[in-house]
């Protein structure tokens, strides 16, 4: 937990840093053209969530084209916006709101189905489940 603390602080730290070394350096001028580029980096982080979300509200929930492909491309420490933006679709919340960790689920048409543990919203751990396949009934033909 507290190197997530850590996280959130390094980058308001860092850009006031930057601005500080700019004011030193070229006084206003350095400060207009950091403080740009912050505004820069920020729109288009936020462009790009838009994007995800955008893409993502078009989809059923909880739905992914194929959770054996899901399964393979998941790697621990990907953030929840990683894998929506993977699966195009936003996961179908299994655990109870507003607690951590929180578990997702993708399912796909065969049935198969890949739940998603993310802790601060980053990817802990994950498990595909394929359904039963059903027993076969052997098919007799009646004798002459």
């Amino acid at each position: 937990m507290r190197a997530m603390n850590f996280q959130k602080l390094l980058v308001p730290v860092g850009g006031i840093v930057l601005l500080a070394l700019a004011w030193r350096s070229y006084g206003w001028a350095g400060v207009a053209l950091t403080g740009g580029v912050i505004v820069m980096f920020l729109l288009l982080h936020f462009n790009r969530a838009m994007q995800v979300l955008k893409r993502a509200a078009d989809r059923p929930v909880g739905y992914v084209a194929s959770a054996v492909m899901l399964n393979a491309k998941l790697k621990q420490g990907v953030t929840l916006m990683h894998v929506i933006a993977m699966t195009r679709a936003l996961g179908e919340l299994r655990s109870p709101p507003d607690t951590q960790p929180e578990l997702y689920r993708w399912t796909d048409t065969g049935g198969s189905y890949v739940d998603a543990v993310f802790n601060a919203g980053k990817l802990q751990s994950w498990q595909m489940t394929r359904p039963e396949a059903p027993a076969e009934e052997e098919t007799q033909t009646p004798a002459n």
